[in-house]
């Protein structure tokens, strides 16, 4: 697990303004490991997963205090979404401008963990756009109602429900070609 790294200008002052150190790294307790898993399936990579979420914290603390504090988890799935997203731009232009290459197979430690199902559905979600896999990420794994997404995506709701229904669509369709 990442630890956030928090540096003062003197060891025995207290870190950033007003309680910036108290506060993100109880939301950082209570929220890092969801939020991983959040850009995991976003972007399908563990360890860059781990940094986006780092530097959602880095970007947060240097933000503290935030207007409205108790919005600070939507600004971290915002952050964390919006880093996703330039993960996956990056690869994109860096496999235009890169020689093709063989993708690694999958250990088969990770597929007894994880199960064939399981896998179908993560190779399935990797293959719809992103907006339509961010949509069904935060109503299906982590429940948010269609007006937090929407304001987390920066899209209306109506948008947020109509990209959820076209993306599970989708999503049945990919899985029952997979069979």
């Amino acid at each position: 697990m990442t630890n956030l790294v928090v540096s003062t200008s003197h060891p025995h002052q207290a870190p950033g303004p007003d309680g910036a150190h108290a506060a993100v790294s109880e939301l950082y307790g209570l929220h890092w490991r969801g939020l991983v898993r959040l850009a995991v399936l976003v972007i399908d990579d563990r360890q860059t997963a781990e940094d986006i979420v780092q530097e959602a914290f880095a970007q947060l603390y240097r933000r503290w205090p935030l207007k409205e504090s108790d919005k600070a988890l939507a600004y971290l799935r915002t952050i964390v979404l919006n880093g996703g997203r330039s993960t996956l731009r990056r690869r994109k232009v860096a496999r235009l401008y890169s020689p093709p290459h063989q993708a690694p197979e999958e250990s088969a430690e990770n597929t007894a963990l994880l199960g064939e199902q399981r896998l179908e559905v993560q190779r399935a979600l990797q293959s719809l756009p992103t907006r339509a896999r961010e949509v069904l990420v935060l109503r299906y794994y982590l429940d948010l109602p269609f007006d937090e997404i929407a304001q987390t995506l920066g899209i209306s709701a109506s948008t947020a429900r109509s990209t959820a229904s076209r993306a599970l669509t989708a999503l049945t369709k990919k899985l029952k070609e997979a069979r």
